[in-house]
């Protein structure tokens, strides 16, 4: 690929940039567990797994996250439950990334620069309310013209991912079209989203999604880090 080919380029937060991705999984686990221990309702009560996680959650609205697990679980999901479970975990979130802090992926990094010497403009566009601070925290916050964040699609009134709205908000806010911008994510919802708005590139990033289940939600190629994206001379 050449990235001169392309106007504008569009990063998912948690799992691409960041391994944020990991605190969010740690994150909902806790919840859910929890919950699922506490809950003696109709439904599955089985444990929360990494197999949940990819499945009903990654790269989804916090909300629509807690619902789809809910519903995949066949256990009542009304929207005081939802907004009850999707609070506490980002509560969860939020404790363990104050406490922490968060560093960038190194090669995340090594593409970041590579894409500023270019003067390609890029943008965020995360489901998750909390990437403007996760971008503060990782040090990366003048990097990108526009995150468009959990917050901002709900503002927007736009729908989340596997729609693909945000990311053509993003395109347009950079003065690109679909065709000519590139998507990279990491969850397959993510991936559907890049795939149906029809955009120039989709890399799928393989952070444990697996490179299969990514190209066959659409991903253009899969890598599992960025620095495979740098041109060998400008990774040396």
């Amino acid at each position: 690929m050449q990235w001169s080919d392309y106007d504008a380029v569009l990063f998912d937060l948690d799992g691409v940039v960041t391994p944020t991705a990991e605190v969010h999984m740690a994150a909902w686990a806790e919840m859910f567990n929890a919950f699922l221990t506490s809950y003696d309702g109709a439904g599955d009560r089985a444990p929360y797994t990494d197999a949940d996680y990819f499945a009903q959650v990654d790269g989804k609205p916090r909300y629509e996250g807690v619902r789809d697990f809910l519903t995949s679980r066949g256990i009542p999901a009304p929207q005081d439950l939802v907004v009850e479970l999707g609070d506490r975990k980002n509560d969860a979130f939020n404790v363990v990334l104050e406490r922490d802090g968060v560093a960038a992926y190194p090669g995340s990094v090594l593409l970041l620069d590579h894409l500023r010497d270019l003067g390609l403009p890029l943008a965020v566009v995360s489901s998750s309310a909390n990437a403007p601070a996760v971008l503060e925290a990782a040090g990366l916050a003048d990097r990108f013209r526009i995150v468009v964040s959990g917050t901002v699609a709900h503002e927007l009134g736009l729908p989340g991912k596997p729609a693909p709205d945000t990311f053509l908000h993003a395109a347009q806010y950079l003065g690109a079209t679909a065709a000519g911008s590139v998507v990279l994510e990491d969850a397959v919802s993510g991936v559907r989203a890049g795939a149906e708005g029809a955009f120039g590139l989709v890399v799928g990033v393989d952070r444990g999604a697996g490179a299969e289940r990514l190209t066959e939600a659409g991903a253009t190629i899969v890598v599992a880090d960025l620095a495979e994206l740098v041109p060998t001379g400008d990774a040396a």
